[in-house]
C-alpha cells in the first residue's frame, strides 16, 4: 500500500522549492498566467494568440523564398566571400573563425567567445557581446548575468545544455560598451551561419541591442517586447538582458512574464509537432 503521507510531503517540498526559486528570482508576487502588457490588442501581440503566431512571412532559414504574397519580405544580406561560409557544422565554423581579426576587437580579446549549448537546440538565446568573465573563459553568459540566466532557464524547466547561447559579437568591446556598427557588420555574418547550422525554431533576443540588430529596426525594447517577429523564417522574441535585471530589479516582473510565455509557446510548438502525421 503506497505511503500517501510521505508522497504528499514530497509534493509539498517540491512546491515549496519552486516557490522559493520564483521568489528569489522575481520577488514576492506570484504570476500564474502572465500576459505581457499591450496598449491595445493587435494581430501581432502575444496576448491575442493561443497558438504560436508568425507575424510576417519571410524566406525559409537561409533558403528559398515562399510564393509571393502581400506580406513584407525580408531583405537578406549576402554572405561575404570567405571560406567559413562553407562550414558543415558548428565545430568547423568555430575553428575557421576563431582567429578573426577583421575588426579591432580581435586584437584586444583574451578569448574568442563562439557559443555554447545543444547543437540541435530548438531555442537559441542571443545577447549582444561578451563581458569580462566571458572574455576570460571563452564562454557566453558565465558572469553574474549568466548565473541569473541559468536560474531563469531553470525556473521554466530548461537546462543550459538543452538550449544554445551566443552573442552577436564574439569578442569583448572595451569596458563592455555597446557594439559599434562596423563591429556588427564584420561579426554578424558569423551569427547568420551559426543560426543556419542550428536551425532553431525560436530565437530569444536578450536586450535591445540584440533585438534591434537582428530585426534591422530602431524600435525600443518596449515596442519589440510582447510580439512574435519573423527572422529569416524563424520566430523571434525580445526580452530584457539579464544584466539589465541586475541593474533594475523592477524589470524582473516583465521578464518573468516573457519567459513563462516563451515556455508556453515552446510547449505548444512541440505538441503541434507531435500531432503531425509521420
Amino acid at each position: 500500500m503506497p505511503d500517501t503521507k510521505n508522497e504528499l510531503q514530497h509534493i509539498l517540498s517540491d512546491i515549496q522549492g519552486a516557490l522559493r526559486q520564483e521568489q528569489e528570482l522575481f520577488g514576492n508576487t506570484l504570476y500564474t498566467d502572465p500576459v505581457p502588457p499591450q496598449q491595445k490588442p493587435d494581430q501581432n501581440s502575444m496576448a491575442s494568440r493561443k497558438k504560436v503566431p508568425v507575424v510576417e512571412e519571410g524566406v525559409d532559414l537561409f533558403g528559398s523564398a515562399p510564393p509571393k504574397t502581400t506580406a513584407p519580405q525580408e531583405q537578406l544580406l549576402p554572405y561575404p566571400s570567405e571560406p567559413w561560409v562553407g562550414a558543415k557544422n558548428l565545430d568547423e565554423l568555430k575553428s575557421m573563425i576563431c582567429t578573426c581579426v577583421k575588426c579591432p576587437l580581435g586584437t584586444t580579446r583574451i578569448k574568442f567567445v563562439f557559443g555554447v549549448g545543444n547543437p540541435n537546440a530548438d531555442i537559441v538565446f542571443v545577447g549582444e557581446a561578451p563581458g569580462a568573465d566571458e572574455d576570460a573563459q571563452g564562454e557566453p553568459f558565465v558572469g553574474r548575468a549568466g548565473q541569473l540566466l541559468n536560474k531563469i532557464l531553470d525556473a521554466i524547466q530548461f537546462k543550459r545544455d538543452e538550449v544554445y547561447i551566443c552573442n552577436i559579437l564574439k569578442c569583448r568591446p572595451p569596458n563592455n560598451r555597446e557594439p559599434q556598427s562596423d563591429e556588427i557588420d564584420q561579426c554578424e555574418p558569423h551569427l547568420w551561419k551559426q543560426l543556419e547550422l542550428l536551425k532553431p525554431k525560436i530565437i530569444v533576443c536578450l536586450g535591445r541591442v540584440a533585438g534591434q540588430t537582428l530585426l534591422r529596426t530602431t524600435q525600443s525594447l518596449g515596442e519589440l517586447r510582447g510580439k512574435v517577429h519573423s527572422y529569416r523564417g524563424i520566430n523571434l522574441v525580445v526580452t530584457y538582458h539579464p544584466a539589465a535585471l541586475l541593474r533594475n530589479p523592477n524589470w524582473k516582473k516583465p521578464t518573468w512574464e516573457d519567459v513563462q510565455w516563451i515556455r508556453k509557446m515552446y510547449d505548444e510548438m512541440k505538441t503541434a509537432e507531435g500531432s503531425k502525421p509521420l
